[in-house]
């Protein structure tokens, strides 16, 4: 049974920093890939960042515009562990924080965590 658990959320100023980790079990890694999404209340969920491992490539990374330059995800495969190191957080970042990993690459997600809150003030 594949479980992914997150953790590292909290509250911080804007300008802050924050660094969460998804820890999963029963899952391999491979070249699927694992991604953090959020969800602000009243809005719909959006795509944070992807990690994925392609050919003779380690790392391929995607982030969505908003966080570009600012949020850098990463995962340790031997510790079982996704990654989301967050940088001069805004109050837009505010929202619940989601990982998410694929089953089979390209399919889509099929496995979420419960998700770790994030609030950023002003």
């Amino acid at each position: 049974q594949v479980q992914l658990v997150e953790s590292g959320g909290g509250s911080v100023q804007a300008g802050g920093s924050l660094r969460l980790s998804c820890t999963t079990s029963g899952y391999t890694y491979g070249s699927n890939c694992l991604g953090w999404f959020r969800q602000a209340p009243g809005k719909e969920r959006e795509a944070v960042a992807n990690i994925w491992k392609g050919g003779s490539i380690e790392r391929y990374v995607a982030y969505g515009d908003s966080v570009k330059g600012r949020f850098t995800i990463s995962r340790d495969s031997a510790k079982n562990t996704l990654y989301l190191q967050m940088h001069d957080l805004k109050p837009e970042d505010t929202a619940m924080y989601y990982c998410a990993a694929e089953a089979v690459f390209g399919r889509g997600y099929n496995y979420w965590g419960q998700g770790t809150q994030v609030t950023v003030s002003s």
